[in-house]
């Protein structure tokens, strides 16, 4: 394996080169003055997610969501979002959509047990849900 990139060492280990995954994603618009608290949720959700099997997790925030000429309509637009937000794109790695099922499953069980009815209201405080977004993805190219 010398010379792999790691993302292709845990594909490999995961079922082979042709094996493709199955990807959970989100985009969330989020007031910017929530994004730190919005971090330690998302920190306990990857500490949930990995134990509970998944092969990798991201959460990134807006940085660079100017629409360059020829490139859509951006983020901004697509997410209506306000003056005082920015849009937290995140997505989780599974082997496969039953693999993400499975652990999904888990990890709303042991949410379920944690979360309290005041970490929902700071969840509604942090976005709006009716403009997030979610959708489970077969993955066509991988590297």
């Amino acid at each position: 394996m010398k010379g792999k990139l790691k993302s292709q060492k845990r594909v490999f280990r995961h079922g082979g080169w042709n094996n493709m995954t199955y990807v959970d994603g989100f985009v969330i618009p989020m007031k910017k003055d929530k994004v730190s608290t919005y971090k330690r949720m998302a920190i306990f959700g990857k500490k949930s997610w990995m134990k509970h099997g998944a092969l990798d997790y991201f959460e990134c925030v807006g940085d660079d969501l100017r629409v360059k000429k020829g490139m859509g309509q951006g983020f901004g637009k697509m997410a209506k979002l306000k003056n005082n937000e920015t849009v937290i794109f995140s997505f989780i790695v599974f082997k496969s959509r039953e693999h993400r099922d499975e652990v999904n499953k888990k990890v709303m069980s042991e949410m379920k047990k944690h979360m309290t009815k005041k970490d929902m209201e700071k969840m509604g405080e942090m976005m709006d849900m009716k403009r997030f977004s979610y959708g489970g993805f077969k993955t066509i190219v991988q590297a």
